[in-house]
């Protein structure tokens, strides 16, 4: 069984940073896309930023310049560093991955860490 836990999610004041953190764990044979999605009340989850296993990164329009995502192989672990935050960026973020166990490959999702810019 394969788990992602993701932290890092909380309050900051709209011009501050935030740095997300996921973890997977499991029954891991490879990982290949990891990335990261966003849930704002009331709207539909749209993604933020993804990560191939090759390094090659893509961002939404609206983060881009602002956010950076990187992985740790080594430790399953995927960031997301985010500076400039605004009021528009607050949601529930969510960790996505691909993983291949030996069961085959499947997309797994984390819980969700909220994240609220606000003065």
């Amino acid at each position: 069984q394969v788990q992602l836990v993701e932290s890092g999610g909380g309050l900051v004041q709209p011009g501050g940073s935030l740095r997300l953190s996921c973890a997977a764990s499991g029954s891991i044979f490879r990982i290949n896309n990891m990335g990261w999605y966003r849930q704002a009340p009331g709207k539909q989850r749209v993604l933020v930023a993804t990560i191939i296993s090759d390094g090659s990164t893509y961002y939404g329009d609206s983060v881009k310049g602002r956010f950076t995502i990187s992985r740790d192989n080594a430790k399953n672990t995927v960031y997301l560093q985010m500076n400039s935050l605004n009021p528009e960026d607050t949601a529930v973020y969510y960790c996505n991955a691909h993983i291949v166990t030996v069961t085959g490959p499947n997309n797994y999702w984390g819980q969700g860490t909220q994240v609220t810019v606000s003065s």
